[in-house]
């Protein structure tokens, strides 16, 4: 048996994997990772919206049923690209639909 409480057990391999390919999502349409298909990097606020608003409303809708890992993966990834969000829409003044 072990002596560690739940909360110190890594986030669910599922978990933390949909967070990071939303991250990834984000950071793609933040332009700040190179589309795969092209190798170029463009921004479209409108699908990267879409991404940090699902991961707050996810971070809302889990609140109390995670463990420690999990939200701090989960706080991690909306801080982050709330921050990359707020910066660059702020600079961006018409955004790519494409």
């Amino acid at each position: 048996m072990s002596d560690s409480p739940p909360e110190a057990e890594a986030p669910d391999p599922r978990f933390a994997a949909f967070v990071y390919f939303q991250a990834q999502n984000g950071g793609l349409f933040l332009g700040k990772i190179p589309n795969p298909a092209t190798g170029g990097q463009t921004v479209n606020i409108r699908a990267a919206r879409s991404v940090v608003d699902s991961l707050e409303m996810l971070s809302a809708k889990t609140k109390g049923n995670l463990n420690a890992a999990e939200e701090r993966l989960l706080n991690l990834a909306v801080d982050n690209l709330r921050r990359l969000f707020d910066e660059i829409a702020a600079n961006h003044e018409t955004p790519s639909e494409s």
